[in-house]
């Protein structure tokens, strides 16, 4: 007779290995009916990788396949990195949240007198979104000074913590006003900072200069046919040229339940919405997307860039947390992916620990 306890545990293996079944049949036909060449993935429970994987193609000129630690682009999941060095400057006292962002460039226009790095961090600056304009294309390697020069002459869309308007803008100067407080390259210092205290040893910026081991290639569709994506970039810098794998996001993310690198006081304040002038809540905080999925409270973000979608998505109450990559740029096509693994694991499926 198989005691009660081992039966419970045997349960839950067979659970387990079902659903793990149920991920690949959904992804292998979210990448069929998409057209997604190739994507990588990680499911977390109750701090436990329970599955990794990775799916189809890197390159499809080589018919190279895809690897778990194959490395793409995250584009705006790169907003996570930023607002936490933000943070981390602040509790040394380095930078304040309510610092006007015109201490740190000396060729602000005087209409961003009243702009905050809190304005910045949770986008209602009232900046103007560079990223539908000429000028900022990645082979030019602007600096700070170029970067405030090219937007001094656009005018505030709105005051500033009138609006929630979704800006890369202000998320390129909180790439520059690290680099102003440090001394450091903003890339130099999320390596000193993050990356190298978590070995995180395959993430870094996209540059296309660079050779990069295992980087997959990016793709678009265009009028029903894949093509590669084009080369002719838009510099996202700190907003969202981080390219990294499944296996250091997995560091990452673990990193996010401890005090590594924040306080618990400084998570919470990421992690709540931001509240504009007029009291209204929008769901965004400091670098993620704030809202639920089907009823569950979730923490997340999305990225797109050429060729490239990814998502983060983490259930607090559930401890649970999806990570999906892939080479198609497609927008959405991550995050549609991210939450049907999701949908896989209800609530009343999470088998909860003790938390120590």
């Amino acid at each position: 007779m198989i005691p009660p306890l081992l039966s419970s545990v045997i349960l839950f293996l067979a659970a387990s290995t079902a659903l793990a079944d149920k991920i690949d049949d959904y992804v292998e036909g979210q990448m069929r009916r998409r057209r997604i060449p190739g994507l990588v993935l990680a499911v977390v429970r109750n701090e436990k990788t329970t599955k990794t994987e990775a799916y189809g193609l890197a390159n499809v000129e080589l018919q190279v396949s895809a690897r778990k630690e194959a490395v793409f682009e995250i584009g705006s999941v790169t907003k996570q990195f930023t607002a936490t060095l933000i943070l981390m400057l602040t509790e040394e006292g380095k930078i304040s949240l309510d610092d006007q962002i015109t201490r740190f460039f000396t060729n602000a226009p005087l209409t961003w007198k009243e702009i905050t790095v809190r304005h910045l961090l949770t986008h209602t600056s009232g900046i103007k979104n560079y990223n539908s304009l000429s000028g900022f294309e990645a082979a030019r390697r602007l600096n700070g000074n170029k970067f405030v020069a090219l937007m001094a002459s656009h005018p505030l869309e709105a005051p500033p913590g009138q609006t929630y308007s979704y800006c890369n803008t202000g998320y390129n100067l909180l790439g520059y006003i690290l680099e102003s407080v440090t001394g450091k390259s903003y890339w130099t210092f999320l390596q000193e900072r993050i990356l190298e205290p978590l070995q995180m040893h395959h993430t870094a910026s996209r540059d296309l200069k660079t050779v990069i081991t295992n980087r997959a290639d990016g793709y678009e569709i265009e009028k029903s046919v894949l093509v590669n994506r084009d080369s002719d970039l838009t510099d996202v810098f700190s907003a969202g040229a981080i390219v990294s794998t499944i296996p250091d996001l997995l560091k990452w993310n673990a990193a996010l339940d401890t005090e590594r690198f924040l306080s618990k006081a400084s998570r919470e304040t990421m992690w709540t919405q931001v509240t504009l002038n007029s009291g209204e809540r929008r769901p965004y905080g400091f670098g993620w997307r704030l809202d639920e999925h089907k009823g569950r409270r979730v923490i997340w973000h999305s990225g797109s860039t050429a060729g490239f979608t990814a998502c983060l998505l983490r259930f607090p109450e559930e401890r649970l947390a999806v990570i999906v990559l892939c080479n198609l740029g497609e927008q959405g096509t991550a995050t549609h992916v991210a939450k049907g693994i999701a949908d896989l694991f209800p609530p009343s499926s999470v088998v909860k620990s003790e938390r120590p």
